[in-house]
């Protein structure tokens, strides 16, 4: 493996270690062929504030993760065939004037503000491979604010091995979806382990206490990557 693309890649692996508690994240399948990671974190914002906050990649990106080294060269048109961006400035010398340069990380297939936008690329060390990526950034709104899902669908053929890479990759996407978490206020823990820690905390069966009348209710079903497109077509 090429020096460059080992030192990406140990990059991108460092980045899993610096991802907050607040987001979880996972591998949630890998073969030969690909692998698919999901990340999750609730913020303490509207679903409005959130998508206007994701957007605007220049206030949350990573820098580590940019070709000029700086996130407020970035720009993000939310628009079908928008582009996510980089400009690349120029750089002056006495021999020669600088010509600025550019950097295409993904582009927008699905814009639907408040709820969802799906892109596509490769990003990173991935850019130079030839796979085909897919993120869909699903919003919620939910009790404590707005729960954000990066789902990024991996595919094609790469000079890496699929389990180191994508663990390296989920780490870097665990680290920008912290720094957009951070940017909005992170909730203390995600919602599915906060559920975790009640049902650890409940009581026994033969303790608890007499339900109410409204417990017959089944309880509200947990937003989804497949909820936030599922009902884009039905006039809602």
């Amino acid at each position: 493996m090429p020096k460059i693309r080992m030192a990406m890649l140990a990059m991108a692996a460092g980045a899993a270690a610096l991802a907050p508690a607040t987001v979880a994240a996972k591998v949630v399948k890998q073969d030969a062929a690909g692998f698919v990671t999901r990340d999750t974190v609730v913020v303490e914002a509207t679903p409005r504030e959130t998508w206007m906050a994701l957007i605007s990649p220049a206030k949350w990106w990573n820098e580590a993760h940019t070709w000029s080294g700086d996130a407020a060269n970035l720009s993000l048109t939310p628009q079908a065939g928008g582009c996510f961006c980089e400009r690349i400035p120029e750089v002056e010398t006495r021999a020669d004037v600088g010509l600025a340069g550019s950097a295409q990380h993904m582009i927008v297939v699905h814009a639907a503000p408040d709820r969802a936008l799906r892109m596509r690329g490769a990003l990173g060390p991935l850019q130079s491979e030839a796979v085909t990526g897919v993120l869909t950034i699903a919003l919620a709104q939910v009790e404590q604010g707005t729960a954000i899902t990066f789902e990024y669908v991996v595919g094609g053929y790469m000079r890496y091995e699929v389990p180191p890479i994508s663990q390296a990759v989920d780490g870097v996407m665990s680290q920008q979806l912290a720094g957009l978490a951070a940017l909005l206020g992170p909730v203390d823990a995600p919602a599915e382990e906060k559920a975790a820690g009640e049902s650890a905390d409940a009581k026994p069966a033969d303790e608890a206490d007499p339900p109410d009348d409204e417990s017959d209710v089944p309880p509200a079903k947990k937003p989804s990557v497949e909820d936030a497109f599922g009902d884009l077509s039905d006039g809602a």
